[in-house]
């Protein structure tokens, strides 16, 4: 029996009900499989799913809180409720997981920024973001995953290329040592790969630019902090990854812009 392909995104849209626009537009311009979104700022009953299921996107997976984090699976394709890890204690909505009816599990998180201060204890924030990773990583280190997506905004740039300036940005939260260490230790805990980066192996790749810079695309000073990683059974299936850079010049956008890849999803 033949499988069909899945296309996958993940994007951080910064309040999900003031750029309901922007996702449909995302939706209709693109028309992923699943598009999962994080800080969706938003309890789930004030989530525009309906709108979403309108324009073909009925099915939906969601954990939200009132005017923070937040996280949604949106799906043309069937798919059921596959729980939700608290990771690290925080009582934050952070992650939420999907089932597709093929079995293919898709992990949609939302890893805590971590303020300012790359200080666990100047910085209880940045605490947080690292008891965040050390949990994500004992969790797949004792469940390995298994016809598994992981996706979602890390907010970790792990690589040199993934900045802008790698001896700039060692001090800068994101992209300090200890916490590239700490992704990358989650990602091999699992067997996880990093499919942007499979496709893309040099190069500078970004998918975040701050809000404070007046040109964001002449200065371009990005970072790459939006991720899709595959189980090693899905790796040889991943492909054709790509980071829609042209949406963060779209009216009203969110800082982050979506992270794609297709799947050739073979029923189990």
């Amino acid at each position: 029996m033949p499988g069909r392909m899945l296309t996958v995104a993940t994007w951080n849209i910064n309040s999900v009900r003031l750029r309901e626009g922007l996702v449909a537009r995302l939706l209709r311009e693109e028309a992923p499989d699943i598009l999962c979104l994080q800080e969706c700022k938003a309890p789930v009953e004030r989530m525009p799913l309906a709108a979403f299921a309108a324009l073909g996107w009925p099915h939906a997976v969601a954990r939200g809180q009132k005017g923070y984090n937040g996280v949604a699976i949106l799906s043309r394709v069937p798919i059921e409720d596959a729980g939700a890890v608290d990771f690290a204690g925080l009582g934050q909505a952070r992650h939420v997981a999907a089932r597709l009816p093929d079995g293919t599990l898709v992990h949609n998180l939302y890893v805590p920024a971590g303020g300012d201060i790359p200080d666990r204890e100047a910085n209880p924030k940045f605490g947080q973001k690292l008891d965040l990773l050390a949990h994500l990583r004992d969790h797949f280190r004792a469940e390995r995953p298994r016809r598994a997506i992981l996706v979602g905004d890390l907010n970790v740039a792990p690589l040199e290329d993934d900045v802008w300036s790698h001896r700039q940005l060692l001090g800068v939260v994101s992209h300090t040592p200890v916490e590239t260490a700490a992704l990358t230790d989650a990602l091999e805990a699992g067997g996880w790969t990093d499919i942007t980066r499979r496709d893309h192996p040099t190069g500078k790749l970004y998918s975040w630019w701050s809000y404070r810079s007046p040109d964001w695309d002449r200065a371009d000073k990005g970072r790459r902090l939006d991720h899709i990683w595959a189980s090693p059974d899905l790796v040889g299936a991943a492909h054709d990854s790509r980071i829609l850079r042209p949406v963060r010049g779209w009216e009203g956008p969110s800082d982050h812009v979506p992270v794609l890849a297709r799947f050739d999803i073979a029923p189990s």
